[in-house]
């Protein structure tokens, strides 16, 4: 564990705040759930929640069979981070934080459809990753009780490659369906 060498008191109501350095670093924003685990020695470990990472497993083979089906990189990404990965690419990609604009689109609900052979500009998937060599991508957000909890993404790095309807089909019922788990 790293020491920050900030120092916070516990007010009356056994509240403490978690200081805003602290908060844009781990990309904690105001009504995000956290997770508090203690361990023997008396230490308090607040972690983000994800609720797919709950389904990780569930996950990664929700990915691996859209890759298998549609022969595009898959991703399942929670609310941050790329949380299960199938296809080319896939190392590069599991576990990195997600891109502002990814989290914009998330947010947004909007499902995006872009082609490099359209002329569209593609957006970068994980941060520090602006030149990425995508030759198209499906982005479809999973909604669950109301609100944006991750997203469903294909990629592909084929020259010329274009995504339709039936890409885009398979996102929309993989986010739905991972949606409808969350709810359950």
């Amino acid at each position: 564990m790293k020491a920050t060498g900030i120092v916070r008191r516990i007010d009356e109501l056994g509240r403490v705040v978690i200081p805003k350095e602290i908060r844009r670093t781990l990309r904690i924003r105001e009504g995000d759930p956290l997770e508090i685990f203690t361990d023997r020695e008396g230490e308090v470990i607040l972690k983000k929640y994800s609720p797919i990472g709950e389904l990780g497993d569930f996950a990664h083979e929700y990915a691996e069979s859209l890759h298998q089906a549609l022969g595009h990189t898959a991703l399942i990404c929670d609310k941050d981070n790329v949380i299960a990965a199938s296809g080319n690419g896939k190392r590069e990609l599991v576990d990195k934080s997600l891109h502002e604009d990814i989290e914009q689109i998330m947010q947004s609900r909007e499902r995006v459809v872009r082609s490099l052979s359209k002329d569209e500009k593609l957006l970068s998937i994980v941060s520090g990753d602006n030149d990425a060599d995508y030759s198209a991508e499906v982005i479809v957000p999973i909604i669950s009780a109301g609100d944006a909890i991750g997203a469903v993404i294909l990629l592909s790095r084929e020259t010329g490659a274009v995504m339709n309807t039936t890409e885009l089909k398979a996102c929309e019922t993989a986010a739905h369906f991972m949606g409808k788990q969350m709810e359950a």
